[in-house]
Order: C-alpha cells, then structure tokens, then sequence
C-alpha cells in the first residue's frame, strides 16, 4: 500500500476522535475555534499577488451546455431545458456517469497552460481539485473510479500543472467542494439533519488531507459550504492542523466558505458571493472571483460573444477591485480535451499586455487614503510607499485630466506609466489641479484602456 494511502486511512480512522477532542486544543498556537483561527496573520504573498487565474474543469465539461452545474440542473432540478438537451442529444438511459469516460484531456499540455497563465501576468492559479459532482482531477484513493487516474484522462491533472506552475514561480491554489451532490453518504447525511458525518468523516477530509499532503497547495480554495454548519463539516479542527502541523503552515492560504455561516466571517481572506463587488474599501482582505464567460464558470458549447466580458470590462473590473484592496481572480473553463478556446486566451493576454505596462500600480500596491473619484471620467487609486497611483477609465476629450483629491508639493512630479517624459500639472484651487496628457496619436500610446499615472511628491 502506498504510503500517502495508509496515512490517509490513518487519518480517515481519527478524524471523528479529532472532531471531539478538537485538534490543536493542546500545545498548539491555534485552536480550532473561530476566534483563534481568525486571529493568524494572512501569509504576505496573497495580498502581493493581486491577479490569479481560475479554472473550472471537470466531467461538466463534457456536456459543457448551461453550466457546471449541469448534473444538478439536470436531476436535481429537473429543470426542462436540461431534460431536453439531454433527449435531442443522447441516448434513453444516458447517465451522467457515463459522460466520464468522455473527459479525456487530450490535448492538455500543463506546459502551454503555465506559459499562458504566466503571459496573462497571473501570480497565483487555482485548479479544480473537485467540483460539487464529486469527480477529483487527482487519484484520490476515496473516489474509486471517479477520478481523472482511474476514468477519462488516467492522469493526474492536478499534479501536472502544479508542477508546470511552479516551475514559473507562480503561486498554485486548488479548490476543493465540500460537498457532492448526490454521494449516498452525503444524502444519508443530509436526511439525517446533519448529525450523523459519514460523508465527512469518509470523503470530505480523507480528500483535504490528501490534498494537503500530496501537492503542497499555497492557497485552499473551499466551496460546497452553504447547507450544513461548522459542527458538520469539522472545518475548524481541519484549519487548526493545516495552520499548526501541515506541510504548508507558514505559507498557506483559505478563503471563508468553510461552514453556512462563515461566508464573509471567518476563515483567511473572504469570498463572500460569487463576483462579490463592495462598494467601499473592507476592513478585512478580500477576493473577487469573476469568470470570462459571464453566464458560467465551466466551458459551455452554447456561449455567445454576447456573455462574454469584454477586455475593457476585465481591465475595469481589475482596477476597482485592487483599489479597494482586493484580489481579482479571473475564471476560464477548458474543454473536455483541455484546450483553453481563444477568446479566453485572447482576454488573458490582453490583460497581461496592460499590467506589462501597468503592474507597477497593481502588484504589492496598497489601498490609498481615497480610493476613488468622479469627475469628468472615473478615477481610481493605489498606492505603493509614498507614491501614488491613478489609474482613469476614459481619456478626456481635451486632454486635460483633473484630480482633486492628492495634494501636490514642490516636489511633486508625475508620470503616465509606459511613457518616459514628466507630465506638466498646474494647480487650480477650484478643482485641485489639471494634468495635461501627452499628446500622442491613440493607437501609439501604451494601453487603449485603463491608463495609470504615477504622482511622485504628493499627500
């Protein structure tokens, strides 16, 4: 037996003695109650990474039609354009199980996904560990024949591109469902009120732990959350070992979709919703999480370039997001045969020619004392020591862009990032002071959209 699968079925054994003895209770730094574990400090990298890549992928991108959520669409919800989908295009007794064998991975090269991911100016990148179908893109020893070693692909997909990832120095993250949909044990479970955790205790943290001890994840990225409380899912006792005895203690991130109740509450950095958008700067560090495809997070064969976000509404979306002190993580979904279609690799690289030009303002950059201003065009801010950063959206029709919120000095001077030459400034008391723009024919200037100036010399 392996030795990575003996000590999982070690850990499978205590797992119900660690949720009542509470792992970490004794001798450790944290404990596995809430107020301990949201007292660690976030690992610097996260909140220096800004910009990462999400993938959905899994059997759901087979039918890759509505969504990844296509099973549940399908026989949990009976939905009836899911039904009919399914009666024009397969046969009577087509199960979903039977689309495994179709998720080949073909022509997936870990490499050319790294080397995308690294032109896009991504510094970390999240995976699909396991989505809420249950099907793991690892050999995960508690998901017998349903898993990408064992069905479709017979490799590990996880392992892969952890390695080509790497190999780039860029941060690599996995998400990881708690829950599935319809495994026997987690609708016992569930019909049990959640009192009874064979599903926990035989699938959720043999997997986590596996993860874990495997492939070394830098950030755990936890969905699957919203049916069943923390007493459910042991999250707090799992969070506790993975901050004080893992492998990746000192480095590792999560995200707050550990329990029903902890969505933007507890956990390392928040999620909230899906695409969560605050309006004024948290007081904790937060992602948005977003995808290419507005209309799904999987690939799907019926998207139209209608639902697909535009590079000026990603680069935008980027901006406010790191402004207001987030990271901004940006989904595609691969094909059944791991391709990455075009449209997604042409958003991806035209957000790494902008932060090319424009990561100076972007990466490790913090919140400014303002974050924002409207005026004649809308403005953004960030900010990186003393310097200071205004990213607009809109170039004014006379070239003459004012801001009014930074205070220039005699020392002031200020620069449109990508062109070498100090901009002229006058102050004006009625509407702080005016930046006159260089004057460039549009197509040479260094980005079409989302334009950074950087204000050396102000308060």
């Amino acid at each position: 037996m392996p030795a990575t699968e003996r000590r999982l079925r070690e850990l499978g054994s205590l797992i119900p003695l660690l949720g009542l003895l509470g792992l970490g209770a004794v001798g450790c730094r944290y404990t596995p109650d809430w107020p301990s574990l949201d007292s660690r400090p976030l690992p610097e990298w996260f909140d220096q990474a800004k910009f990462g890549i999400f993938i959905h992928w899994g059997v759901f991108s087979v039918p890759a039609w509505g969504s990844e959520w296509f099973w549940w669409n399908w026989k949990g919800m009976l939905q009836p354009q899911y039904q009919k989908f399914m009666e024009d295009n397969y046969a009577p007794n087509f199960t979903y199980a039977d689309f495994g064998p179709q998720f080949t991975a073909r022509f997936f090269e870990p490499e050319a996904w790294a080397d995308l991911f690294q032109r896009a100016g991504a510094k970390y990148v999240v995976l699909t560990a396991k989505h809420h179908e249950g099907f793991t893109n690892w050999p995960s020893p508690v998901s017998w024949n349903w898993n990408s070693m064992d069905l479709g692909p017979h490799r590990d997909l996880v392992g892969e591109l952890g390695k080509a990832i790497r190999k780039r120095n860029m941060h690599y993250g996995l998400y990881h469902s708690l829950l599935e949909w319809f495994h026997p044990l987690y609708l016992l479970d569930k019909k049990n009120g959640f009192k009874t955790q064979y599903f926990v205790n035989a699938k959720t943290m043999p997997e986590l732990y596996d993860l874990v001890y495997r492939y070394r994840p830098d950030l755990i990225w936890s969905d699957g959350q919203w049916e069943a409380p923390e007493s459910y899912w042991n999250s707090t006792a799992f969070l506790a070992w993975l901050y004080n005895d893992s492998p990746v203690k000192n480095g590792v991130v999560v995200n707050d979709r550990w329990c029903k109740s902890c969505i933007c509450r507890h956990g390392g950095y928040y999620n909230c919703e899906d695409k969560f958008k605050p309006q004024t700067l948290p007081n904790h560090k937060w992602e948005m999480c977003t995808s290419i495809d507005k209309l799904s997070w999987g690939y799907r064969r019926n998207m139209k370039m209608s639902g697909i976000s535009s590079e000026a509404e990603i680069i935008s979306e980027l901006i406010e997001t790191v402004s207001l002190g987030g990271n901004y993580l940006l989904n595609i979904g691969p094909t059944k045969d791991g391709l990455i279609v075009p449209i997604f690799q042409e958003r991806l690289l035209a957000v790494g020619k902008w932060l090319h030009i424009n990561g100076e303002a972007i990466y490790s950059s913090k919140p400014w004392r303002v974050q924002s201003e409207k005026n004649m065009t809308s403005v953004w801010y960030t900010s990186k020591g003393s310097d200071v950063y205004a990213f607009f959206l809109y170039w004014p029709e006379n070239g003459v862009l004012r801001l009014q919120a930074p205070v220039t000095t005699s020392a002031t001077q200020i620069r449109l990032l990508g062109v070498e030459k100090d901009l002229k400034w006058t102050k004006d008391p009625n509407v702080g002071f005016l930046i006159y723009l260089p004057q460039l024919p549009f197509s040479v200037l260094p980005v079409q959209f989302g334009w950074a100036l950087k204000l050396i010399g102000v308060k």
